[in-house]
């Protein structure tokens, strides 16, 4: 475990995301005891204060326990940690982790069939003008980055119209982590993202107000990516071996 001095200038942020770093990177595993706040504060340059919000931080985002006149102890985040972690987990030294992004398409297949279908249900025929122009737009695309950013708006309109709270805030939640990665994800994407017939027959569906046809079509477009991963992680680690 080495920590760095820290840059004055940024550092409320900075102090949080090495410690958080270490967390998630397993440096500091379940049950480690972090030094005290007067040792930690020393090692990395910075004030008490500066360490005590950093642990208030890490202690909100589930990844340590922070005891009145104690110490403070790492937790396991896979069972307290939330949402707002899955940037930090896909992202390792700036190239994306392979068990994070085959999580997060698994995911977002079982979450998307389900929004397809109450869309079908709630909105159904309203949908249809929204739909259609996206569609019109991620056909007349070619670029990869740019048609993954259409297909988002495509899937923004059926959340709409799945009218659920819970499911919006999901979608909000993974659509944070994966815009920031469209370009490192181009490839894993493209299959997808370039079916414009699949496309065409998860709307048709929506739109015709058939939930088990929109579910169904939902699932077929959204295995593109998901099966196409993982054929492409299978090939990856046979060239490695």
């Amino acid at each position: 475990m080495a920590f760095k001095r820290i840059d004055r200038r940024t550092v409320p942020d900075t102090v949080f995301d090495q410690l958080a770093g270490e967390v998630l990177a397993g440096e500091l595993g379940p049950g480690a005891t972090l030094p005290a706040e007067r040792q930690l504060a020393e090692t990395l340059g910075v004030s008490r204060p500066t360490v005590r919000e950093a642990l208030q931080r890490l202690a909100h985002s589930g990844l340590v326990e922070v005891r009145q006149g104690g110490s403070t102890t790492v937790r396991d985040f896979r069972r307290h940690a939330g949402m707002d972690m899955l940037p930090r987990l896909l992202l390792r030294r700036g190239e994306p982790d392979p068990a994070v992004i085959g999580s997060i398409l698994e995911t977002r297949r079982a979450l998307g069939r389900e929004v397809a279908a109450l869309a079908a249900q709630r909105a159904g025929e309203a949908l249809a003008g929204d739909l259609g122009v996206t569609l019109d737009l991620l056909a007349a695309e070619h670029d990869p980055v740019a048609q993954q950013l259409h297909a988002l708006t495509f899937w923004d309109h059926l959340v709409d119209g799945a009218d659920s709270i819970v499911y919006r805030l999901l979608y909000n939640d993974l659509r944070a982590v994966y815009e920031p990665a469209v370009t490192a994800l181009a490839t894993v994407m493209a299959p997808e993202v370039g079916s414009i017939g699949h496309y065409r027959a998860l709307t048709a569906a929506v739109v015709a107000g058939d939930d088990a046809a929109a579910r169904t079509a939902a699932d077929e477009l959204l295995a593109l990516a998901a099966t196409g991963f993982e054929s492409l992680l299978r090939e990856t680690r046979r060239q490695d071996a």
